[in-house]
């Protein structure tokens, strides 16, 4: 008799989870992979004042962004929102994209990426940067691996200019 096990129930109580930082901004661990069958991972994105991730696309998932706190922008191809509190928004694989802090407070948004399997990428930057400066080929190796290319984007200098952001490194 063949009996299948129901799914293994995972609990993460407010204030769990890893949080580590990215560079420009910060990322709370929540649900990997292994959590969802590898249908989605979740994880939490603190955003300074000033922060901005540079432009970027991935190849292999679908991201959906929910603002938590503060007001967060999101260029993704040639749309642009600012989203506050209880705000939603999908960012499509194969379409270059960005985010940044667009307020004058810090802010914080959930991640849910899909299929799972991104939220490694991030666990292994967040090791590269904790271990000391970090070094441009070794993220260019991690992005290639997970599928992630950054992009030039002829926007992002208005995007800076308007908000008063820290432009990424090169």
């Amino acid at each position: 008799m063949d009996l299948e096990l129901p799914p293994r129930l995972t609990v993460v109580q407010p204030g769990e989870g890893r949080e580590a930082s990215l560079g420009s901004i910060g990322v709370v661990f929540k649900l990997f992979g292994e959590h969802t069958n590898e249908q989605i991972s979740i994880v939490e994105h603190p955003f300074p004042v000033g922060a901005l991730v540079p432009p970027h696309l991935h190849t292999r998932e679908d991201e959906y962004s929910i603002v938590l706190e503060g007001e967060i922008g999101f260029r993704s191809g040639d749309r642009e929102a600012v989203l506050g509190a209880g705000g939603y928004i999908t960012k499509p694989r194969g379409e270059l994209h960005t985010m940044w802090n667009a307020g004058k407070v810090p802010a914080r948004m959930i991640e849910i990426i899909s299929p799972a399997g991104f939220e490694h990428f991030f666990w292994g930057l967040a090791d590269h940067i904790e271990a000391g400066p970090p070094d441009p080929e070794v993220i260019g190796k991690l992005a290639a691996e997970y599928g992630l290319q950054f992009g030039e984007a002829p926007w992002l200098p208005d995007i800076i200019a308007r908000y008063g952001l820290t432009p990424p490194m090169r």
